[in-house]
């Protein structure tokens, strides 16, 4: 039977991780994780949701397996709930691997840790595992399971590991306090934002190959406007590509925003239905100013007719739980990039 004709995939890749080739930059950041893990520091990796966190994690193992005799396994915690869950996941994660086999049985979480824990330690070959959404872990019914965790992996010579996840407060939190099992036990990375030269580097090249071309100028247009996030910024320039439009200007990118906008216009407002009516003007003026670090202070409040501080201070705790505001070290923007355009 012939083989169909793989269809060229768009370059600015929103799932998964693919290869190399489609990865953007993050060089120095993938050195940094390498170069820790490899001399025996766990690392504790932060950033908000849709920044690249994943994807780096798959770049940097993938240049571990080609270049050491490592094993890596990664595993995401994000629906699990238990002990037993998070240990099932990690097995499966290990399934294919020479001589090994373990059940997670009902109620064995722990006892079947220790064997995979046991088989790693024992094993020919480094290995390195990444816990993604690592936060979660906090909300287990099992309360003890970040002791359980850390009495087991600070003996352990043969593995280390990644601790990933986009709730930065309850991470540092986990890592940074002296009365949690994890104290100072790892090595703290903030991921930011990719560099905007390599960004416009990569994305240049990446449409030349496609017959098109974006100069500078509108490329910093568009990584200013969704204030460089990674995510955001990929959508925008993975639409730009499939137009196929030879000349990209900031027209192009400014038409295409409005496609998108307008598209996801009806889950924009389910999200203001979701809120209070102060809670929507705190939005409304975060949005205009695009990000703002006295959101308590005088100026913001007086601007935008927000009442008291103490009731935005409430709000704006609703907000950030909700993942709708999004608090950088103290600064305020809106979470989603294409909701905060569209609010203005």
């Amino acid at each position: 039977m012939n083989k169909k004709k793989r269809i060229p995939l768009n370059p600015f890749v929103l799932t998964g991780y693919v290869s190399p080739e489609y990865f953007c930059d993050r060089q120095k950041e993938t050195d940094k994780i390498i170069s820790a893990l490899l001399n025996g520091r766990n690392i504790t990796l932060t950033s908000p949701r849709r920044m690249g966190k994943t994807g780096l994690i798959h770049h940097v193992f993938r240049n571990m397996q080609e270049d050491n005799d490592v094993k890596c396994f990664y595993v995401d915690l994000y629906q699990t709930d238990s002990l037993e869950l998070l240990v099932k996941k990690l097995a499966d994660t290990m399934t294919g691997e020479p001589g090994f086999k373990v059940d997670v049985e009902p109620g064995q979480g722990e006892y079947s840790l220790s064997e995979i824990f046991a088989y790693m330690e024992q094993s020919d070959y480094r290995c390195f595992v990444a816990f993604d959404e690592f936060q979660t872990i906090a909300g287990y019914a099992d309360k003890n399971v970040e002791a359980l965790l850390r009495s087991y992996i600070q003996r352990l010579t043969n593995v280390n590991f990644i601790f990933s996840g986009s709730q930065r407060h309850v991470l540092e939190n986990m890592f940074a306090s002296a009365s949690r099992p994890f104290y100072q036990s790892t090595q703290m990375m903030p991921l930011g934002t990719i560099d905007k030269s390599a960004y416009y580097a990569f994305s240049s090249d990446m449409m030349r190959n496609n017959g098109q071309s974006i100069d500078e100028e509108t490329f910093d247009y568009l990584y200013t406007k969704l204030s460089s996030h990674t995510w955001y910024v990929h959508t925008l320039l993975n639409r730009l590509y499939e137009t196929g439009i030879e000349t990209i200007d900031k027209a192009t990118v400014d038409d295409i925003l409005a496609d998108i906008l307008l598209e996801n216009e009806g889950t924009f407002q389910t999200f203001l239905r979701l809120v209070t009516p102060i809670q929507a003007k705190v939005l409304h003026a975060v949005a205009t100013e695009g990000t703002i670090k006295e959101i308590q202070g005088k100026a913001f409040l007086t601007k935008y007719q927000l009442g008291a501080a103490s009731t935005v201070k409430t709000a704006v705790k609703s907000l950030v739980g909700k993942e709708l505001l999004l608090d950088n070290n103290g600064e305020y923007q809106i979470y989603d990039r294409f909701f905060g355009l569209w609010l203005v």
